[in-house]
């Protein structure tokens, strides 16, 4: 397909240069310049991409870095590491929203074990990169809901029908655990009223750390390759981000409560619930992307109500647990 005008449904990698020039982490700069004098052509590079013995990306180094650099120093202390790749499966509509998002000039391809398999040009994607870049506004907002509208903008009623429906049913079954829930605990509501009148407040609390949490965990993964212990590190951060939100939420809307109603068992309740729900929906928004992105699924169309469904449900679970156990009856 050398030469061929790429479409948004193709893969990249069929549009790739195969032929890369890859440098070695253990290099020197000296080194690294005497390769390049005998094995690169003379078309244009932008960056050069280091990888590891075992051929996996580790770093990238632009090629004014690399000629201004001390020619006895490591490429190891020159390069880059961390370097934004597209996963070799991607589609060149995939690969044309990494050019837009991440400005770079060319990007590398990885395969699954992190390997370099081929390098792409933006100048490839021009077209289609202006044209994405025109439409990324409004694409952010139809993603959090959960489809993509180059998906429906050109589908027929019943199509885009049955590509939206299956997550909006993730809404409907949450709004419906979340009212059962409300049942089970409907003794504690009718004896602390004030418990009912913050729900809306509660969920909407969760419901916006989980969105926020959804949206930096898909910003993140589209640049690196998760492993356990990326997640539990992203999960120790996001975690305390969440209780301190959790904390000064929790605290301001428990002032609201003591002044309004002069009850500290109630606003101490509130409060309470408040810090531990935005936790615990901070903890889904970074899992339900995460989990997606393993099991090959594109976490941007589902993460969106799946994450939302988590935390209401979660959210719910705790505030109405936590009243019923202090508050009774």
């Amino acid at each position: 397909m050398a030469g061929a005008t790429p479409t948004c449904t193709d893969q990249v990698l069929d549009h790739a240069r195969r032929d890369m020039l890859l440098l070695k982490e253990g290099m020197t700069v000296g080194q690294v310049l005497e390769t390049i004098r005998k094995n690169a052509d003379s078309s244009s590079i932008v960056y050069f991409y280091v990888v590891d013995a075992e051929d996996r990306l580790v770093g990238v180094i632009p090629t004014r870095r690399l000629i201004t650099a001390d020619l006895e120093k490591p490429v190891s202390e020159v390069m880059y590491h961390s370097a934004i790749a597209i996963p070799h499966d991607a589609t060149v509509h995939e690969a044309v929203e990494y050019f837009v998002r991440h400005r770079f000039l060319a990007l590398p391809i990885i395969d699954d074990a992190g390997k370099v398999v081929g390098v792409v040009d933006v100048s490839q994607f021009t077209d289609e990169v202006f044209e994405v870049a025109r439409r990324d506004q409004a694409d952010a907002v139809f993603e959090a809901l959960g489809f993509h509208l180059s998906s429906v903008k050109d589908a027929s009623a019943l199509t885009a029908f049955r590509f939206r429906f299956p997550w909006l049913l993730c809404t409907v079954g949450s709004g419906t655990i979340c009212a059962l829930l409300a049942g089970v605990y409907e003794t504690t509501l009718q004896a602390n009223l004030v418990i009912a009148f913050f729900v809306a407040l509660v969920l909407g609390l969760g419901e916006s750390v989980a969105m926020q949490s959804m949206t930096v965990a898909i910003q993140v993964l589209q640049a690196v390759t998760p492993t356990w212990r990326w997640y539990f590190g992203r999960l120790l951060r996001e975690g305390a981000t969440a209780a301190l939100l959790g904390l000064g939420c929790g605290a301001t809307v428990a002032v609201i409560v003591l002044v309004w109603r002069q009850d500290v068992m109630a606003a101490s309740v509130i409060g309470g619930s408040i810090g531990i729900s935005l936790v615990l929906a901070s903890v889904a928004g970074l899992t339900v992307p995460c989990m997606l992105h393993a099991l090959k699924l594109d976490p941007k169309i589902a993460a969106g109500p799946m994450a939302l469904a988590l935390a209401d449900f979660s959210t719910t679970l705790v505030y109405y647990s936590i009243a019923a156990s202090v508050l009774g009856p």
